[in-house]
C-alpha cells in the first residue's frame, strides 16, 4: 500500500536529508507542494492546519508532523474526519535538554562578555562576577521527555530539584525528584525551565499572577512554545528589571511582539536552534519515516489524536 499524494506544507526539500526523501518517494505516487484534490496525506511542521486546510483535502488521511508539538493542528476536527496525526515526539531530547545549560551557564557566567573583552586584548578577568547552579533551586514547569532530562543534568550540577506536571511521576520522585504545586514552584524557584506542549489547557499557563509570583534574581527559560506565557503581564515584569526572561522559537510569533520583549535587556532571544544537533536530525527523520511506514501498514504510531 502506498499513499495517492503527499502535500508538503511549512518545509521543503532541504529540511529532510536526500537519502530520506528517497525513502518516502517508495511509500507514495507523488510528493506535491500544492494542494491538490486527491491528496492524501499531510506533511506539516509549524504552519497552521485548521478546518479549512482539512476541508480543502476531502481524501486527506493522515497527518505527518515534522515537529514535536501538536498546538498547530486541529486534532479534534482532524479526529473527527477520521484523519490521523503523528508527531516525533522524543527524536531531541538530549539535544534541547543540554541547550538550556547553554542557554543558563552563558548567562550566569557572563561567558560572551568575556570572550569580547578578550578579543579586545583585555585578559585579566577583572570586573566579572558569576553564580552557581550548585546549591540552587531549579524548578522544571513540565516533566515530559525533555523536561524530565532538564530536571535530571540540575541534580547532576548540584541543584535542589522541583518539578510541576499535570500528572505526579512517582518513578521520577523515587529517583530524588521533588513535587510541588505550580504556583509554590514559580514563587521559590532561582531557575525556571518550561516544558510543556502547547494545548488549549496549557495556553498562558505563566499567567499574570505567576509571573507576578516570580522571585527576584530568577531566570526563567522557556524553549516552549510562548503560547504558554501571557505576553502582557510578561512585559510588565520585565519592566521591573528583576529577572530574566530567555527564550528561543522568535520565527512562531509576531515580529511586533519580538521586537518589543527585545528592547528589554533582561530579556534574551535565540534563534530556534536548540534541537539542531546532527544525532537529533538523524533521530527525527527515522522517527518520520517510521510513521508513515507504520500507517501505511495498518499500525499508526506515535498517534497524537
Amino acid at each position: 500500500m502506498r499513499f495517492k499524494n503527499i502535500l508538503v506544507t511549512g518545509f521543503d526539500r532541504s529540511n529532510l536529508d536526500k537519502d530520506v526523501w528517497q525513502q518516502i518517494n517508495k511509500l507514495t505516487e507523488a510528493i506535491v507542494f500544492e494542494p491538490q484534490k486527491d491528496v492524501d496525506c499531510l506533511f506539516c511542521r509549524f504552519n497552521k492546519v485548521d478546518k479549512n486546510l482539512i476541508n480543502s483535502l476531502p481524501n486527506l488521511k493522515f497527518i505527518a508532523l515534522l515537529a514535536t508539538g501538536t498546538g498547530t493542528v486541529d486534532l479534534d476536527y482532524a479526529k473527527s474526519k477520521k484523519i490521523i496525526v503523528s508527531n516525533i515526539p522524543g527524536y531531541c531530547t538530549q539535544s534541547v535538554a543540554e541547550y538550556v545549560f547553554g542557554l543558563i551557564l552563558e548567562r550566569i557566567r557572563g561567558l560572551e562578555r568575556a570572550k569580547q573583552t578578550a578579543r579586545k586584548g583585555d585578559f585579566s578577568g577583572n570586573g566579572f562576577s558569576a553564580t552557581e547552579i550548585a546549591g540552587k533551586k531549579f524548578g522544571v514547569i513540565g516533566l515530559g521527555r525533555i523536561g524530565r532530562r532538564v530536571a535530571e543534568i540540575a541534580a547532576g550540577f548540584g541543584a535542589k530539584t522541583y518539578y510541576w506536571s499535570k500528572h505526579r511521576k512517582s518513578d521520577a520522585e523515587k529517583s530524588g525528584l521533588r513535587y510541588e504545586s505550580l504556583d509554590k514552584l514559580v514563587a521559590s524557584s532561582d531557575f525556571l525551565s518550561l516544558h510543556t506542549l502547547t494545548s488549549k489547557e496549557t495556553e498562558k499557563i505563566l499567567n499574570a499572577k505567576r509571573l507576578s509570583l516570580i522571585k527576584k534574581g530568577a531566570m526563567l527559560v522557556n524553549v516552549s512554545g510562548m503560547e504558554l506565557v501571557d505576553l502582557p503581564a510578561l512585559e510588565k515584569r520585565l519592566n521591573r528589571g528583576d529577572i530574566t526572561f530567555i527564550f528561543d522559537h522568535p520565527d512562531e510569533m509576531d515580529k511586533k511582539d519580538v521586537t518589543r520583549l527585545s528592547g528589554y535587556k533582561n530579556c534574551i532571544v535565540y534563534p530556534p536552534v536548540g534541537f539542531i544537533t546532527n544525532e537529533a536530525r538523524v533521530n527525527k527523520q527515522a522517527i518520520f519515516v517510521a510513521n508513515l511506514k507504520n500507517f501505511l501498514q495498518g499500525k499508526p504510531s506515535n498517534r497524537v489524536n
